[in-house]
């Protein structure tokens, strides 16, 4: 069964080149390049091919392709318009589908592209099988509470000014959700993490303006087709600022990034210990007496 298609992703394509045309808004995608960076040092060991999964712009291409760690780097991407591979490497192909065979690279990582899959846990068992044994995923995707002030104030702007509430944001994955995807598709020692970035801005407009340049505008198939009433986003502007605002009328934006790793699985890797194979008791370096499960506690 084919997952529910949630994302217009020709629409999401479009949006990204006239994000490009537009002069591309990138804080977000410098932010986790450079935290790319940070994590890729405490990794101890070399990659010979790796993949940059439709990572929108060369940040996060630039930022691998300037590591000694780093072999051959290919981007994959959905257009060649889209691409901007910073070894010259690229191929267009869609997140959904992947063109890798079985066991055939040693790193996939991906900035702030993977939100808008259809599929994401299909996504995810496809970077598995492509990673040789003890190949590392590396991904930062948007999630959590991402423009969960937007998302409030359109709701409750149309529901006051026209009666009911349309889907205007995203959904975003919840960061245990991922997590849990992660271990469903086969990979070890997966790890979830988010970085939480509150950004200020002059208005909600500048906001809207903002992610226009990051091509971030409403992908959802469900949408609503008909323009936007001036009358609700007033009202949404107003909500905004009166409930997200803070004391020099400067409003909030919450952008929670995604952090996420995993490793196909190897041998060499470190494996849970197996229950009562522990060498040393808790009561005792707590200092308490156990007390068995079957065992009532008596009063002193």
């Amino acid at each position: 069964m084919s997952a529910p298609r949630v994302f217009d992703r020709p629409l999401l394509r479009q949006r990204l080149l006239r994000a490009r045309a537009l002069g591309p808004s990138t804080f977000l995608l410098d932010r986790v390049a450079e935290d790319a960076v940070d994590r890729f040092a405490t990794i101890l060991r070399d990659f010979r091919i790796a993949i940059d999964l439709g990572t929108p712009g060369p940040a996060l291409g630039r930022a691998l392709a300037g590591s000694p760690r780093i072999g051959t780097l290919i981007a994959i991407g959905p257009s060649s318009d889209s691409l901007a591979p910073a070894s010259g490497l690229a191929i267009v192909a869609d997140e959904e589908a992947l063109p890798l065979r079985d066991s055939s690279v040693d790193l996939v990582a991906s900035a702030l592209s993977l939100q808008t899959v259809n599929d994401l846990p299909g996504t995810f068992v496809q970077i598995r099988r492509a990673l040789r044994p003890d190949g590392l995923f590396l991904a930062a995707l948007l999630g959590g509470e991402t423009l969960t002030e937007l998302r409030q104030s359109f709701a409750m702007a149309e529901a006051e000014i026209e009666g009911g509430a349309s889907p205007r944001v995203a959904p975003f994955a919840d960061v245990r959700e991922i997590g849990g995807l992660l271990q469903r598709a086969g990979f070890a020692l997966p790890v979830t993490d988010v970085d939480r970035v509150t950004v200020r801005y002059a208005s909600p407009f500048a906001l809207m303006h903002d992610l226009r340049r990051m091509g971030a505008g409403n992908p959802l198939v469900e949408r609503r087709r008909t323009p936007l009433r001036r009358a609700t986003l007033m009202r949404m502007a107003q909500i905004y600022a009166e409930r997200f605002a803070d004391p020099d009328e400067r409003i909030r934006a919450t952008f929670d990034i995604v952090w996420l790793s995993g490793w196909a699985p190897h041998e060499s890797q470190q494996k849970p210990l197996r229950p009562g194979s522990a060498k040393a008791r808790l009561a005792d370096a707590l200092g308490t007496i156990e007390i068995s499960a079957g065992e009532k506690a008596r009063p002193k």
